[in-house]
């Protein structure tokens, strides 16, 4: 194929095949920094928390006032629950994954150390904490029946206190002790007393996006025993099928256990509804993305169907004459086909760079993390895609053009 007259019928036309190729550019640029938030949106829909969410429930309250029988009144609430039919554990958290709160504390590597290594989450446990939740220990072990401390009675005490042991994510894991074993390993967060490390979890997520995604899993357990009123939530698991029926039950029973507090009826929910409240925004920034896209591509097209179909009615004169001198139907397709070809590389060229330019922008505003570069491909792949099969109608109209017509008209 002859790219000189292709070019040649091109520059005849700068203003047409200018605007196409700027609105190339333009959807190109956009659909490659879409598709990359719509990846990185699905990526946080579908992260993985560590806990079986789909056997656990969530019961919150808060007490009317201040309660001073708070650690009784949190041992009865407990081992009335783990009673329930159908209960396998039960557990009182300060907080639980897919809220939008959370305790958050720096952690340090030395007493010395002024500025904090990380900034992790603080989760305080009970004796039934990873059996209730699932977690997986991937290293060390679970605290020991001596470890565990009361929070009322370490958040009372006077001067200096010591945690004696905590259990970490791996992710937290390889961020302090990058390539070492983190078991008996200390770092510094509450208090200035060393806090040793005895357990590693696969995973379990911050309850809130503070960080944003590169710190989610930057998370501590501390074996400190909160009481219901530090948070105010139950969580229990049972079977998955039994959700429902022990979700009733149990508030039924706290009701029962102590009259003066609250049920929060709004928080109180399956674990899966929790997941499915908290990920709504970015998956309907996702969808919004998604459509967006779609109406840019139509857009596009549209806008090469026209262009093309109006230079094929201004080129049917010389369609004929094409024809009339011997060109195949195959030849003036791939004509058009080339010259589409030509107009959206030239396009996604400037698209790419444009591309850039607008990550760039929302990485200074927005904090964005930067466009990797498999995205660039992409976006050129389906603007490439999308200009032959624009074209494609045109093209054969002008292939259909039959010689005889186009020399009569000469």
């Amino acid at each position: 194929m002859e790219i000189r007259p292709i070019l040649s019928t091109l520059l005849r036309h700068k203003t047409a095949a200018t605007l196409i190729v700027l609105e190339i550019a333009l959807t190109c640029a956009i659909i490659c920094n879409a598709l990359f938030m719509i990846g990185e949106r699905i990526t946080q829909v579908n992260e993985v928390s560590g806990i079986a969410e789909d056997e656990l429930v969530r019961v919150q309250l808060t007490a009317i006032g201040n309660d001073d029988n708070a650690e009784a009144q949190t041992r009865s609430d407990l081992a009335s629950l783990r009673g329930l039919p159908g209960v396998t554990a039960a557990t009182v958290l300060n907080q639980v994954p897919f809220v939008n709160s959370s305790w958050n504390s720096g952690v340090r590597l030395s007493q010395e150390q002024t500025q904090s290594t990380l900034n992790a989450t603080t989760y305080m446990a009970e004796d039934q904490f990873v059996e209730t939740l699932g977690l997986k220990l991937v290293a060390g072990r679970d605290f020991e029946p001596d470890e565990y401390l009361e929070f009322e009675t370490v958040n009372g005490t006077p001067g200096s206190f010591s945690i004696p042991a905590t259990i970490i994510t791996r992710v937290m894991a390889e961020k302090l002790f990058p390539g070492e074993d983190p078991i008996g390993k200390t770092f510094y967060s509450w208090g200035e007393e060393p806090i040793r490390v005895v357990g590693v979890v696969e995973h379990l997520v911050r309850p809130s996006m503070q960080g944003g995604p590169a710190q989610r899993e930057y998370t501590m357990v501390f074996p400190l025993r909160p009481t219901y009123n530090l948070g105010g939530n139950y969580v229990i698991r049972t079977s998955p099928e039994r959700r429902q029926e022990v979700l009733e039950a149990a508030v039924d029973l706290l009701r029962k256990n102590g009259p003066n507090r609250i049920i929060l009826d709004e928080n109180t929910k399956t674990f899966e509804q929790l997941r499915s409240e908290f990920y709504q925004q970015p998956r309907s920034m996702a969808w919004l993305l998604a459509i967006v896209c779609i109406g840019l591509l139509l857009i596009t097209a549209l806008g090469i169907v026209g262009l093309a179909s109006f230079w094929v009615q201004q080129r049917t004169k010389q369609i004929g004459v094409r024809r009339a001198l011997g060109a195949t139907k195959g030849q003036i397709l791939r004509y058009f086909q080339t010259e589409n070809f030509l107009l959206a590389t030239i396009g996604i060229v400037l698209g790419m760079l444009l591309a850039y330019g607008i990550n760039q922008l929302l990485m200074g505003k927005y904090e964005l993390p930067r466009l990797p570069l498999y995205y660039l491909p992409i976006g050129a792949l389906a603007l490439w895609l999308l200009g032959q099969i624009a074209v494609f109608g045109p093209a054969r109209r002008a292939a259909a053009v039959p010689p005889a017509i186009a020399t009569r008209s000469v």
